[in-house]
């Protein structure tokens, strides 16, 4: 059994008295040893020097009504014991200093006595678990039998004990449930994703959002949705009230040379030739509020180490500037990069990536999450009613066309969700009379392969560079570079070499001459010495 230890102040005038009548009062410090059912180990009361003769007489009439207490003192000085700073400072230091052994012992903080600011001080403590235990508040006798009937008057009371774990209480629980799952949807624009591995990291955003102020760093391909998700991410705590300034984006990769500095910094007057007044730049902009900076691997070395320190000290050097400017914000990255890459070719700060990454989240391409076309199709159709005014629909054949195609091995999704988007906006805006019917969807089928040929080889080749390195790229036939661009493309949409292999050979599946789809991809990766881990990176 574990011992059970309370926590308290000596209440000055509720724990007063000395003389026997004393017997017939409530002395809540002396009625917590005294509960039934609730043996107490061993007391730590807290009181101020000028207290010590009460503190003394309270140890002994507890050794007197329960001889199994041990009363531990200590002395804790307060010059203001209303004064908020200086009562939480001293109940600080004390928690931290305390030896807690929650493993062999059960702790209850008594918030009986003391000041109302003592039993606030109490509360955020142990909510905060540096005292790892529960909170008990004692009771007088609500009833006291009249002094002429001669009856033992009632000194002991009742208590209750506040567990301030929430997730305990089921009606506290199920509405943090329910709060979670709606700050979920809303990450996701409301759109029922069904890619468990999306929603789960969807889920883990959620909890870092709102518990985090730290960077988070956002990777994937290019429109696979960090800047809506950075977004929606700054609207929720926004809507929580733990933002009060603005959302600022910018893209990395669209400042160059000198002025980069004064965009993200800003700049003093006469701080070069042409800055005829002061700018504040987009960092003071994002003040109390969230900076989205996607495609952060474009910025040089210098800004680097500039954005690092206004991470981490909340303040930067305006360009031209003597004096050091103020911004309290949270910072987003975007990359479609790997920047571990960068950082072993001396591209990317390794101290910065190292800030970066203690959030880290890969949102996966579009092809990666192929269950999740048809939902997305209808949040596109239904971001179009909004935006142009008409509400457009598929017919049964032409929807089921139009998703037989787009969630196939074959189909690219080169742009990602700016692919899905762009091609949605072009049926509806051809659909006849408000309805997309087969014509439309197989015109913007050959489309959409055009347009994904086009670009297939020159994205092809990088893909083979990246994979084996130029110099072995060049012992292999232009032939065979451009059917292995294409199986290592399958690969990497697919989950499995299963899977990849089903997509690879499905023809002679249905004609049954492969007998192991798997084994077969194997041995023609082993051709260019490759296996399944290496092909996807």
């Amino acid at each position: 059994m574990k011992k059970r230890v309370a926590i308290g102040f000596l209440g000055v005038s509720l724990d007063a008295g000395k003389r026997d009548k004393r017997w017939e009062r409530w002395r809540p410090t002396v009625a917590l040893c005294q509960q039934p059912h609730l043996p107490v180990d061993r007391l730590e009361l807290i009181h101020d020097i000028r207290a010590t003769s009460l503190a003394e007489r309270i140890a002994e009439d507890i050794g007197k009504v329960s001889p199994g207490t041990e009363v531990v003192r200590h002395i804790m000085n307060l010059s203001d014991a209303w004064d908020f700073q200086e009562v939480y400072a001293a109940l600080y230091d004390f928690a931290r200093a305390y030896p807690f052994d929650a493993d062999e012992e059960d702790y209850l903080v008594n918030i009986t006595t003391g000041t109302h600011v003592a039993q606030i001080c109490w509360f955020l403590l142990t909510e905060a678990h540096y005292v790892p235990g529960k909170l008990i508040q004692l009771s007088p006798p609500k009833f006291s039998p009249p002094k002429s009937s001669g009856a033992q008057p009632d000194v002991i009371g009742s208590h209750s004990i506040v567990d301030l774990d929430l997730s305990r209480y089921d009606a506290i629980a199920s509405r943090f449930r329910a709060e979670a799952r709606e700050a979920t949807s809303f990450l996701k624009s409301g759109i029922p994703t069904r890619n468990t591995a999306f929603n789960a990291m969807i889920d883990q955003i959620e909890r870092v959002a709102m518990r985090s102020r730290a960077p988070v760093l956002l990777t994937g391909p290019t429109g696979a949705g960090k800047s809506m998700l950075a977004r929606r991410i700054f609207e929720l705590k926004q809507a929580r009230r733990q933002l009060a300034g603005s959302f600022i984006e910018v893209n990395c990769a669209t400042l160059r040379g000198d002025h980069t500095m004064s965009a993200l910094f800003g700049h003093v007057r006469g701080a070069f030739t042409g800055a005829q007044s002061e700018r504040a730049g987009l960092l003071r902009a994002a003040d109390g509020g969230l900076l989205f900076m996607d495609e952060i691997g474009e910025l040089g070395l210098d800004e680097q180490a500039m954005i690092l320190r206004a991470i981490e000290e909340k303040r930067f050097l305006p360009v031209g500037a003597d004096k050091e400017a103020l911004s309290d914000f949270q910072l987003i990255a975007g990359t479609n990069r790997d920047l571990s890459v960068d950082v072993r070719s001396g591209k990317f700060r390794e101290d910065l990536l190292a800030r970066l990454n203690l959030w880290t989240f890969d949102l996966p391409g579009l092809a990666a999450r192929r269950e999740d076309i048809e939902p997305n199709l209808d949040f596109e159709l239904t971001r179009y009613a909004e935006k142009e005014g008409e509400n457009i629909t598929f017919n049964r054949e032409a929807r089921t066309r139009y998703l037989a195609f787009a969630t196939a091995p074959e189909a690219r999704w080169t742009a990602n969700f700016r692919d899905l988007s762009a091609s949605v906006t072009r049926m509806a805006t051809l659909a006849p009379g408000g309805r997309i019917n087969e014509e439309v969807v197989e015109e913007e089928i050959r489309r959409l392969q055009r347009h994904w040929r086009a670009g297939e080889r020159e994205g092809g080749d990088q893909l083979l560079v990246d994979l084996l390195g130029e110099e072995w790229l060049a012992g292999i036939d232009r032939f065979d570079q451009v059917q292995l661009a294409e199986v290592v493309r399958i690969c990497r949409v697919s989950s499995t070499l299963s899977a990849a292999g089903r997509a690879l050979f499905a023809a002679s599946r249905q004609a049954k001459a492969s007998a192991n789809d798997a084994d077969r991809l194997r041995k023609y990766l082993a051709r260019f010495e490759l296996d399944w881990e290496a092909v996807r990176g």
